[in-house]
């Protein structure tokens, strides 16, 4: 708990709630278009890097709902906020960890196999968007959860912000197999959202334990 969470009144704080839920409804319902857009972009191509863009999209859309589950709660009894933060917090984390090991089994086949992608000019696009749209979403986030003092809000931040850094690592691989046929790079480029999925999946385990210990 920080030092101005205490100076939030009843109101005020259901207020902030009010708009965490707007932003985790938004990221629900952005990241589902946007993991539809990116799987049939990589049927189309066959890119691995595509389907780690997609699986992180739907990872994030669970992530928020849980975020959505975990705010409905504290709106309608506040006294079980910090017991559903721990349950949130757990269900993310873990949801990262096992979903990187899929894309990590999916992109090391594809480099043994020597399976060659297609350009994509539609995936491009989309992680193009996705560069505009997330750091917005993310400073949003982050700037309600440190105002609540809400761990996993802050956890769901940083999955939008991870997806920044994701969507470049993406667009670069698909730019380099679309403009030099660097099939290679497709694959390596989902490798990259490995790193970052279990980055934020052990980030997310570490805040849990910490507010077990607090």
């Amino acid at each position: 708990m920080t030092e101005t969470q205490p100076l939030l009144d009843a109101p005020a704080r259901q207020a902030l709630l009010r708009r965490a839920l707007w932003l985790a409804v938004f990221t629900v319902v952005w990241n589902v278009a946007e993991g539809v857009i990116a799987f049939f972009a990589a049927a189309l191509a066959d890119s691995r890097a595509l389907i780690g863009f997609g699986v992180d999209s739907f990872v994030e859309s669970a992530s928020a709902s849980v975020l959505i589950w975990r705010l409905k709660i504290e709106q309608r009894s506040p006294e079980r906020a910090e017991q559903v933060e721990q349950r949130a917090l757990r269900i993310i984390g873990i949801t990262f960890l096992a979903l990187a090991a899929l894309v990590a089994f999916e992109s090391v086949r594809s480099l043994l196999s020597g399976e060659r992608p297609d350009s994509s000019i539609l995936g491009i696009v989309l992680t193009v968007v996705s560069l505009l749209v997330m750091p917005i979403l993310a400073r949003a986030k982050r700037q309600v959860g440190q105002d609540l003092d809400a761990r996993s809000v802050e956890a769901d931040s940083r999955q939008t912000q991870a997806c920044v850094y994701l969507s470049a690592v993406v667009l670069i691989g698909l730019v380099a197999n679309a403009a030099f046929g660097w099939w290679w790079a497709d694959p390596v480029a989902a490798l990259g959202v490995v790193v970052f999925l279990v980055r934020e999946g052990l980030e997310t385990r570490r805040a849990e334990h910490l507010g077990d210990c607090c």
